[in-house]
């Protein structure tokens, strides 16, 4: 993790954690910075930044602090307005942009908000540029051999200058409609927005394919963001599906770049349970190749069994959709994501994708003909419980002799029944204890054992 950057951008409450000063300094740099690569590759040209933002009130305030600093160190910025993280992703990809630059603080509250960086291929920025805007942030920047105390300022003609690219959105929304391989006609479609970033886009993908779309979640007006709504809220959708007679319903969080389901039985449909149901369509079409699913390790013991019993590999990330993407990347794999609804398909997309994860989920229900309730039953969700133990240091808990005891007694116990796993939380004094058993009573009984040993330890925080 790095200062101020976590694996999904450099996030906090505006203007307390993350200011508009320190919007403008990652603009002047990422300005400069893409700028001066290309001089020095004989390339005299202004660099290129696509930024996108939510539709939290202080979002406006930071796109305008980072053209800010991004014309004024020299490069161009190019406004897509409100639109969807995936969406900056795909632009930066197909329009050749130096990066893209996202303004969302995903789920969270309206007061918070962030700023995810992208490269030039439309994936997360690699962590050695980022530790460069960390540095610089922190006056300490020393970048292509030289230490730097400030940064010059773009004069005359080579001042950056500021686009409406509304149209790069637009092409977008263009791509999804044309990876729909089926008619949605006669299929009444439910999408929660969480009144944020996909409020204007999904229910015109979902119209143009034909389906007949009834939409909640989409009236933004800068302070109702995930409010109640969207991926983290799921009981709003399912209700909404249950009271409508819909078919299937998908919510999406505040940058829609995860999705998650509800089928038409007003039950909820997790990230594991399209991991399953993709990775079983694919295998079906002999097109898992390879044959293998990667996952995080927070994804249910279920989802685990169910491949087992298809013959299905599977590969367990640490969390974080940036981990899933570069595993994948590395081992050429088509389908990977995480429990939350954080779900690539990299044929398609570099980043989760919540509208085209909606689509992919559409696509199977209309080629098996199958609602969507059906498709998941084989899968069995295991009862999960997880404790947060808030401890004076999070190493020295995990390696206590006795706390492993106590993991690996939990876990010897369970056998094949069940799992326990004890990680350290990246941004809070935490360590997470989680079993997942055949009955949430089981699992309770574990998490309690394993914390009442960090406890008796002494590592708790009183």
């Amino acid at each position: 993790m790095g200062r101020y950057f976590g694996t999904d951008g450099f996030r906090g409450e505006a203007n307390v954690n993350l200011t508009a000063d320190q919007a403008f300094q990652v603009g002047r740099f990422l300005g400069w910075y893409y700028t001066e690569k290309k001089r020095r590759a004989g390339r005299e040209e202004p660099a290129k930044i696509v930024i996108g933002k939510d539709t939290r009130r202080s979002s406006y305030m930071f796109e305008y602090s980072l053209v800010g600093g991004l014309v004024a160190s020299g490069a161009d910025a190019y406004l897509l307005h409100v639109t969807t993280t995936p969406s900056v992703a795909y632009v930066a990809r197909v329009d050749d942009f130096d990066g893209g630059i996202m303004i969302s603080a995903s789920h969270n509250p309206y007061y918070d908000n962030g700023i995810k960086l992208l490269n030039g291929q439309g994936e997360k920025m690699d962590e050695e540029t980022i530790a460069l805007v960390e540095d610089y942030l922190d006056g300490k920047l020393e970048a292509f051999g030289e230490k730097w105390e400030t940064l010059p300022y773009a004069h005359r003609d080579k001042v950056g200058r500021t686009v409406d690219y509304v149209a790069g959105r637009n092409r977008y929304i263009g791509y999804l409609i044309s990876l729909g391989m089926y008619s949605f006609k006669g299929m009444k479609v439910g999408l929660d927005c969480a009144h944020g970033s996909s409020w204007n886009i999904a229910k015109s993908v979902f119209d143009a394919l034909g389906a007949d779309t009834y939409v909640m979640g989409a009236n933004p007006n800068g302070l109702n963001i995930n409010d109640g709504v969207g991926s983290t809220h799921i009981g709003a959708l399912q209700k909404f599906v249950v009271e409508n007679g819909l078919d299937v319903g998908f919510a999406y969080d505040g940058d829609a770049d995860r999705c998650l389901c509800v089928d038409e039985k007003g039950q909820e449909v997790t990230g594991d349970h399209i991991l399953y149901l993709y990775a079983r369509y694919l295998q079906e079409r002999g097109e898992l190749v390879p044959n293998t699913v990667v996952t995080t390790v927070m994804s249910n013991f279920g989802l685990y069994k169910a491949l087992d019993t298809l013959g299905i590999g599977y590969a367990k990330t640490a969390v974080g959709d940036k981990y899933v993407y570069e595993y994948m990347m590395q081992h050429g794999c088509r389908i990977g994501g995480e429990q939350s609804g954080h779900i690539i398909f990299s044929k398609y997309a570099t980043t989760g994708d919540g509208i085209l994860t909606s689509l992919k989920v559409m696509e199977v229900i209309m080629a098996k003909k199958m609602p969507l309730s059906k498709l998941c039953a084989p899968l069995t969700i295991y009862p999960q419980v997880l404790k947060n133990v808030r401890v004076r240091d999070k190493a020295a808990a995990q390696a206590d002799p006795d706390v492993r005891r106590a993991v690996e007694a939990a876990g010897e116990a369970l056998g094949d029944t069940g799992r326990v796993l004890v990680r350290e939380s990246g941004t809070e004094p935490v360590v997470r204890v989680m079993v997942e058993a055949p009955s949430r009573e089981l699992c309770q009984q574990y998490v309690d054992s394993i914390a009442a040993v960090i406890e008796k330890k002494g590592h708790v925080i009183a």
